[in-house]
């Protein structure tokens, strides 16, 4: 910068000096003393400014660096708090069932299969929780590493919806598939899978009962525009903005109680911005999910 702002000036004084008088047409040498104390002083005004410019522009650019930084170590402490958090309930619980069944040997079988089923579940909410922060991981800091090939979304589709045809059913919860035979994209499939898992899941555990979930796609030149929604109970506005956050929960107590890892819509977010698009959400007689996938990935 301090060398540019150098250059500018350098010109703009010989310009104005040599070209002093208007009327003038052609280049004249620089005869008069006055002419070139005036261009010395141009250069020390120029250099003290572009110094000064230069000084003021690397003390922005670490102001700058400085709270990024701040910023992204308040992002790693409160993330650190929330996984601690989301921890510690299961692993509390699994030690209060193993450590009554260890102090007290003489519970019948019943209470110990009880407690058993407990320790189980519990221990496949951990898991859940450990897989979930292992894809974010992946996808925060070895995009790279992703692989890459060609997909069938409507396949995937049709896998989820049988696997969730017994927890829909159970709602009451109908299923409207619109996507074409073909929904071909470059992209991973474990993350593709990942985006519509956990929006189908996220309506069946939060729309409620006798709702319609509904997907539909529509093909431009370079993406897939996908549009999933429900007529369901819809969120509060100002829950919207946050929708994405990792670990928000709308309704603490009743996520957890869904088994909820409260990493879902996050992955969502961040596997669609891995296959090059963007997400948003709104309330539109229920919640309205648009997103787009990018047919082939652009290589860096």
């Amino acid at each position: 910068m301090f060398i540019i702002v150098m250059a500018i000036f350098l010109v703009y004084a010989a310009v104005f000096i040599i070209f002093d008088d208007y009327e003038r047409n052609i280049l004249s040498p620089l005869n008069d003393v006055s002419d070139w104390h005036l261009l010395i002083f141009a250069v020390v005004v120029i250099t003290g400014m572009g110094f000064l410019l230069h000084h003021y522009s690397r003390r922005m650019d670490a102001r700058i660096s400085r709270e990024q930084a701040e910023k992204q170590n308040e992002m790693r402490r409160q993330l650190t708090q929330n996984i601690s958090h989301e921890l510690k309930t299961p692993v509390a619980s699994i030690m209060g069932y193993t450590e009554t069944m260890i102090e007290n040997p003489s519970l019948d079988e019943k209470t110990k299969l009880q407690f058993i089923n407990r320790c189980h579940a519990q221990a496949q909410r951990l898991t859940l929780l450990l897989q979930d922060l292992s894809t974010l991981n992946r996808m925060d800091y070895a995009p790279d590493l992703i692989e890459m090939s060609t997909v069938n979304i409507a396949n995937i589709v049709n896998e989820i919806s049988q696997e969730t045809a017994f927890a829909a059913k159970q709602k009451q919860i109908s299923f409207e598939n619109h996507l074409a035979n073909e929904v071909i994209v470059e992209g991973n499939a474990p993350l593709l899978y990942s985006i519509f898992r956990n929006l189908i899941d996220n309506a069946i555990n939060y729309a409620g009962e006798r709702t319609t979930i509904t997907l539909f796609a529509v093909e431009h030149s370079d993406e897939w525009l996908f549009t999933f929604f429900d007529n369901g109970l819809g969120i509060s506005p100002e829950h919207l903005p946050r929708l994405f956050e990792r670990f928000y929960r709308i309704d603490k107590g009743r996520s957890r109680t869904m088994g909820g890892t409260g990493l879902g819509l996050a992955i969502v977010k961040n596997a669609v911005m891995i296959h090059g698009g963007t997400i948003s959400a709104r309330n539109e007689h229920g919640l309205r999910f648009e997103f787009t996938i990018k047919k082939k990935q652009q290589r860096n």
